[in-house]
Order: C-alpha cells, then sequence, then structure tokens
C-alpha cells in the first residue's frame, strides 16, 4: 500500500536565486510550527517542493488545510509516494482519480526531475493514461481543460502521484522580510493588512491603542482573539497594549476639537516608531484606505507621516470596504471583528474633524501640550502578550530589562504576559 504524503508547491521561491535555499529553509521551519499537532515524521525539501510525511503514512485532509495557510504555499496535494514499479504508481493513480470526486474528464500529466528513468514523460502519460481508461470506461480524455489532472512526478527515486491539489495563500515565508509593527485595532482593516504584510514575508508586531482607563477593555481581548485567528500563517509573536484613554482626554483638553483625530494619531504613530526601534523593525504599518475616513485624506496622512522617520506600509490603500471584508473572511478575522467594542478609537471624537489639515495649525495643537512627556510615559508604560506561534520573532533584550510587570490583566488563558 502506498503511503500518502502532503506535496507542497510554492511558486515565488523558486525565482529566487543564491539565497532561495534559506527561503525553502524558513519555509520548512515554519511548516514544523504549523503542523506541531499533527503526527509528522519529516519535512524536507525535494527538487523543487516541500515533502510532509507522517509517521502512520495517512497525511489527511485536515493537515493539507493546515498546510495551506502557511505563508509561501502555493498548492499542497495530497499524493502517494511510490518506487519506480510500473505497476504500483499506476494503481496509485487509480486511487488517486478515484478520489477526485465527481468529473466528466480528466488528463494524466507527468514529470521527471532527471534524466535518470528510463521511461519518458510522453510514454509514462500513455502507460498511466492507458490504465486509467480501463478502470474508467465512461470517463473522456481532455487534453487542454480537463476536469481533473493527474499528476505523475518522478523525483529522487520515487513516483508521486495525486489528482487533487488545496490553493495556498502564496507569498513569501514569514521570517524572510524581516520586523515590522503594525497598529491594530479589533476592526476590520488593521488585522487585515497586518495579515497582507506577513503574506509577504514580515515578522509582525502588533501595537494595540486601548481606551483603558476611559474605556472597558473588551477591545483588546478582540485583538488577542485576531492574533490567535492570523496563528495558522505564523507571523505573530508578541501583541503591544498601551492604555491611551487618559492621554486621549487630556488631548482632547488641549487642542482645538477638529485636530484630535490627528493629534491622536500623531501620539500614535510616535509610539508605534518607539516600540519599533526597539524591536529592531523597519517599518510601520497600518490599515489606512484613502478617504475611508476623517483622518486617511492625504491631507491628514501627510500631517501625521511627518512624525515618523522611518517607512509607513499601507497596503490597504487603494481598496475598498467590501474588498477588507472579503479578504477578513478568508483569513478567519471577520467575525472576531465584528464584534462591538469600545477603544481609542471612539473616545473624544469631534463632531467635525478636520479632512484638510494645514500644517501650521496641526504644529501650533502639537505645540499646545508637553507631547514628548505623553509618549515618554506611554512607552514607559506598555504593556504586552507574548504568543508562541512564531518561530522567526525574537523578543528584544531591552524591553525585558526594563519591565518586570506586564500585560493587560493578570491572567490569559492562551497567551502568556510577563517577563520572558
Amino acid at each position: 500500500m502506498a503511503k500518502r504524503v502532503c506535496f507542497v508547491h510554492y511558486h515565488e521561491i523558486g525565482l529566487k536565486g543564491k539565497n532561495r535555499s534559506s527561503f525553502e529553509n524558513q519555509l520548512v521551519t515554519n511548516l514544523h510550527r504549523a503542523l506541531h499537532e499533527w503526527p509528522v515524521d519529516a519535512i524536507k525539501r525535494i527538487s523543487g517542493h516541500i515533502l510532509v510525511s507522517t509517521e502512520d503514512g495517512e497525511a489527511t485532509d485536515e493537515m493539507a488545510h493546515a498546510i495551506s495557510r502557511v505563508p509561501g504555499v502555493a498548492r499542497v496535494s495530497l499524493a502517494y509516494v511510490c518506487g519506480l514499479d510500473q505497476e504500483e504508481y499506476c494503481q496509485a493513480a487509480v486511487r488517486a482519480l478515484g478520489e477526485a470526486g465527481d468529473f466528466e474528464s480528466f488528463k494524466v500529466h507527468a514529470r521527471r526531475s532527471s534524466t535518470g528513468y528510463e521511461l519518458h514523460t510522453l510514454d509514462i502519460n500513455r502507460l498511466v493514461g492507458g490504465v486509467l481508461c480501463k478502470e474508467f470506461p465512461t470517463k473522456k480524455v481532455e487534453m487542454h481543460h480537463p476536469d481533473v489532472t493527474v499528476c505523475v512526478y518522478v523525483v529522487q527515486g520515487n513516483v508521486y502521484v495525486y489528482a487533487d491539489s488545496m490553493p495556498g495563500v502564496g507569498g513569501l515565508p514569514v521570517g524572510t522580510a524581516g520586523k515590522v509593527v503594525t497598529l491594530l485595532s479589533s476592526g476590520f482593516d488593521s488585522p487585515v493588512a497586518t495579515w497582507m504584510v506577513g503574506r509577504r514575508g514580515a515578522t509582525c508586531v502588533p501595537v494595540h491603542f486601548s481606551g483603558r482607563p476611559m474605556t472597558a477593555d473588551t477591545s483588546e481581548w478582540l485583538c488577542q482573539d485576531i492574533v490567535r485567528a492570523l496563528a495558522p500563517s505564523g507571523m505573530v509573536g508578541r501583541l503591544y497594549v498601551i492604555p491611551f484613554g487618559q492621554r486621549q482626554r487630556e488631548i482632547s483638553l488641549a487642542v482645538p476639537q477638529s485636530l484630535r483625530i490627528i493629534t491622536y494619531r500623531r501620539v500614535m504613530f510616535s509610539v508605534a516608531e518607539r516600540i519599533a526601534r526597539i524591536e529592531g523593525a523597519k517599518a510601520l504599518v497600518t490599515g489606512e484606505s484613502l478617504g475611508q475616513v476623517a483622518s486617511q485624506t492625504l491631507d491628514n496622512i501627510a500631517a501625521v507621516n511627518e512624525m515618523v522617520s522611518m517607512p509607513v506600509l499601507r497596503p490597504l490603500i487603494g481598496s475598498d470596504k467590501q474588498e477588507i471584508m472579503r479578504r477578513a473572511e478568508e483569513i478567519g478575522t471577520y467575525d472576531i471583528s465584528c464584534q462591538t467594542a469600545d477603544d481609542c478609537c471612539t473616545l473624544f471624537m469631534p463632531r467635525r474633524p478636520e479632512t484638510h489639515a494645514r500644517l501650521d495649525q496641526v504644529h501650533e495643537a502639537w505645540d499646545s501640550f508637553d507631547h514628548n512627556a505623553m509618549i515618554d510615559d506611554l512607552v514607559d508604560h506598555l504593556e504586552y502578550v507574548d504568543f508562541d506561534q512564531c518561530p522567526s520573532y525574537r523578543a528584544p533584550r531591552s524591553l525585558k530589562r526594563r519591565h518586570r510587570e506586564l500585560g493587560p490583566r493578570d491572567e490569559f488563558p492562551e497567551g502568556q504576559a510577563g517577563e520572558q
């Protein structure tokens, strides 16, 4: 009986040059983390693919689904692994096609990674196709647009046979593009922005600005749920929480009402950049979409952007709300973001926020309170929750020394807070 394995395909990694092996090795590491609950026997590279085998030789659909959610994976196929015996891999092809569900047409697609096997790919196509035509006499052979393609891949002394593939999320393995700090709320936009940058290989460090103590801490718990929903991608290792409510109140009393939101965001960007420097991150990430709300006009974005010297990535800048919500459903954060929770975004909101801020007025409002002391105090009182889901995340040593008691609450059901 042929063993069943997960045959992992990647696309973009295959376009890399001399550093391709480092991308492949990182993907192998990330797959080990994603599959820690399964009885995995080995995960190894084989000629442009990743092979995942289990101790019992029976890889499952659930296991393939978990693999498909790891960035860097283009497709994953449940394949039968056989020797070079023709009868053995022909029977595996019969099994694979029989498990493909309802179909009317099929074709065979053979490949060899080397010329060491005596049969040419055309000969393998004819051999396997002839057997399948006998076993499935009512089905048609269609070379151009078949319902099912039976793949026969000869590589390193084995033959891998599969007929069904599950699409993956694509992109690059997390941990290959450096570290970024993302501004995370419990809404729809910022979790999607975080996921999109993580899918490009970045290790993400979310920072959530809570309305505490002026609001309940519900949004903090929703953000932790969002991080857990992103766990299959393995892109988040730590969530920072900044209690911002009292400072917002101080700002609301000091600056003109129309400039409150811009001032809030200037403080938030400044704090996020401080954390990024501590973490060794190279960029900030936001969920802003151009023109979606008052703070996301070009003038207001420019007024906030001048607070930081590092790049600010906005992966959703050209997306509309419907596109963002569809992506939230795909990545598993939609239902969490549907829950209402007061956070810093709902506190002390002006009736008529400025949509086209003038920098001279913004600077005047900025100088009306001691912003440097406020930023220092927010950084000094930051809190965090660690999550064991990102193999590429490394905590900063300086932060470990500075804080003895951290975390939004004393107990965390699944995440752990405090000194590491």
